[in-house]
């Protein structure tokens, strides 16, 4: 994977996106949403649920065209309405549902994603995952946490400049969310892609990001763009309390705890 430059570099300009409804016309969900992330940067999407957060990273991920906006992908820019050009780099997801193929192993759903000629140490990979003993195992096999576990592993298998993540430790006990928050931090350290996470969980966003997007309106926009201050040694252990707080004071309808 290539760092050099600005390869990594993300930039979102969606100026309109809308839907069309059942009885007619149609409703906006976001409007002006513009951002830039920098290579090897992590960073929290931030906002209520169904404001248009799955909605943007759909777009940044070629999965919807119908917008009006560009999106800069590394070393290459696609329009709205273009085929998918990714001009080289490559584009990871995590979803909400692990989305493994159910009559594919774990291995076999991993290395289903690589591209052509890709060697990874999937050994090592596993290792850091925990997942040695289920690399033959089955989804049906697997307890949420352990399919989020291969989700994350089919991720980082292709060495991703760019990886998003929605949601993906939603509807887990705090302990085992916490586990995979952890994982996930020890892959980005090591292979350090470019991170754009979802959440709706302003104390997870805190936990693991460099930098907080928060989106609110109808339609949605970037309402406000924040630091986090807070040093990332020992991110987990530090009191927030305190900029919590001030988050939740200056965007009440954005951050909620």
């Amino acid at each position: 994977m290539s760092t050099a430059g600005g390869r990594n570099r993300l930039e979102v300009a969606i100026r309109r996106k809308g839907f069309d409804i059942a009885e007619g016309g149609s409703i906006e969900v976001l409007r002006d949403l513009a951002f830039t992330l920098e290579p090897g940067t992590f960073t929290c999407m931030i906002g209520p649920s169904g404001c248009g957060k799955t909605t943007a990273l759909r777009i940044i991920l070629g999965l919807d065209d119908d917008y009006q906006g560009a999106i800069r992908l590394p070393d290459a820019r696609r329009e709205a309405g273009d085929a998918d050009t990714d001009g080289g780099a490559r584009i990871a997801a995590v979803f909400q549902e692990p989305r493994l193929l159910p009559w594919r192993t774990v291995e076999q759903n991993v290395r289903l994603a690589l591209p052509p000629g890709s060697t990874p140490d999937l050994d090592a990979l596993f290792a850091t995952l925990g997942l040695e003993e289920m690399r033959d195992r089955y989804p049906s096999e697997l307890s949420l946490g352990l399919a989020r576990r291969a989700a994350l592993a089919r991720a980082f298998a292709v060495m991703p400049d760019i990886l998003l993540l929605d949601e993906p430790f939603v509807s887990l006990d705090e302990r085992t969310a916490e586990r995979l928050r952890s994982l996930l931090e020890t892959l980005w350290q090591t292979q350090r892609a470019t991170v754009l996470m979802v959440t709706h969980n302003v104390r997870e966003a805190v936990r693991l990001a460099d930098r907080l997007l928060l989106v609110g309106g109808h339609p949605a926009s970037v309402v406000g763009d924040v630091a986090v201050p807070l040093p990332r040694a020992g991110r987990g252990k530090w009191d927030a309390s305190g900029f919590l707080d001030d988050l939740c004071e200056t965007y009440p309808e954005t951050v909620h705890i």
